[in-house]
């Protein structure tokens, strides 16, 4: 089985950005924890990181007939767009939307997903293990 981990703006700041709210680890430590986990589940993963929107579309996109899953952080873009969840309907591929936090407990806006309804799971305010979990979702299915 093959999953992308796509992760939107400002997480490759982990560590340095809110860390009452996201943690002291950085986003090299959650790579290394996914790519120990993904042996574990015998998964083969592909890391991608952008904070630039149309990026991420266009790795959705390269994604089609190459993987089997996505784990998805759109981070800020989980609330403003419609870009990313077209891309996630157009591939057809099962996908999970993670968030380190729970947004639900946030800022009303933050309350708004519109790539949701394209996952076939949120996991949120889990911190790095909803990572886990959502791998675990899409070898379960």
């Amino acid at each position: 089985m093959k999953i992308l981990v796509i992760n939107g703006p400002n997480i490759n700041m982990l560590g340095i950005r809110e860390p009452e709210i996201y943690g002291s680890k950085t986003y090299s430590d959650l790579v290394e924890l996914i790519k120990k986990e993904a042996d574990s589940l015998g998964v083969e993963v592909k890391f991608f990181q952008s904070n630039h929107e149309g990026a991420i579309v266009d790795e959705i996109q390269q994604a089609y007939g190459k993987f089997d899953g996505i784990v998805i952080n759109p981070a800020a873009y989980t609330h403003t767009s419609v870009a990313l969840l077209d891309a996630v309907k157009a591939v057809g591929i099962p996908t999970v939307e993670v968030h380190i936090s729970d947004p639900d407990t946030r800022d009303e806006f933050r309350k708004i997903s519109y790539i949701r309804q394209a996952c076939v799971a949120t996991v949120k305010g889990k911190g790095f293990d909803g990572y886990i979990e959502a791998m675990k979702i899409l070898v379960n299915k």
